[in-house]
C-alpha cells in the first residue's frame, strides 16, 4: 500500500474536537485547540472608528483582548430569547481575540467521514471561511475557519489595539 492511500485512509477516519456554539437560531463550531477559554460577556472600552460589529478591547488578567460580536461579523440576527451570552477567547494566527456568541452548546468529537463539503451558497454567507457542514442525527452544525471569518484587516486592527 502506498503512502498516499495510507495518508487517505487515515484522513478519512480522523476524528478532531470542535467548540460548538449557537449564532442566531443556527449551530457553528471552531476547532477546539484554537480556544483558549469561554468567559461571560465582559466590559469592553470602545475604540473610535472602529468597525460596528468590533465592541472594543478588555483587560484578560494583564492581557489586551479584541472582542468582536460574530454575529454582526457574520450578518446573523441574534436569538429574540436570549439568555446567555458568551465570549471565546482563541487564538487566530498568534493573535488572541474574543468572539461574541449567543450561547456555548458543547464540545463536538467531529469523524471527516461525517463532514459534508462545502455547498454552493449565496453572498449571504461567505464560503471562504466555511470548512465543512458536520452531519449528526438530525442537525447540522457549519465548521468554522476562524481565521477566515476575521480576515487580514480585522487581525491587524485587532493586533495593533492589543500593541497600544
Amino acid at each position: 500500500m502506498s503512502n498516499e492511500t495510507g495518508s487517505e485512509i487515515k484522513s478519512l477516519t480522523e476524528s478532531e474536537r470542535y467548540l460548538e456554539f449557537d449564532l442566531g437560531s443556527e449551530h457553528y463550531a471552531i476547532r477546539l485547540l484554537q480556544v483558549k477559554e469561554v468567559i461571560p460577556v465582559p466590559e469592553t472600552t470602545a475604540i473610535p472608528k472602529a468597525p460596528s460589529y468590533f465592541l472594543g478591547i478588555m483587560n484578560l488578567r494583564g492581557h489586551i483582548i479584541s472582542i468582536v460580536d460574530l454575529r454582526k461579523k457574520m450578518g446573523v440576527a441574534s436569538k429574540q430569547d436570549l439568555e446567555e451570552e458568551a465570549v471565546i477567547i482563541a487564538d487566530v494566527g498568534g493573535i488572541q481575540i474574543g468572539v461574541i456568541v449567543d450561547s456555548i452548546n458543547r464540545v463536538l468529537p467531529v469523524t471527516m467521514k461525517d463532514v459534508s463539503e462545502v455547498p454552493e451558497v449565496s453572498s449571504q454567507v461567505n464560503a471562504k471561511y466555511i470548512q465543512g457542514i458536520f452531519r449528526k442525527e438530525n442537525s447540522l452544525t457549519v465548521l468554522l475557519d476562524l481565521g477566515g471569518v476575521l480576515d487580514l484587516k480585522d487581525l491587524n486592527f485587532a493586533k495593533s489595539k492589543q500593541a497600544a
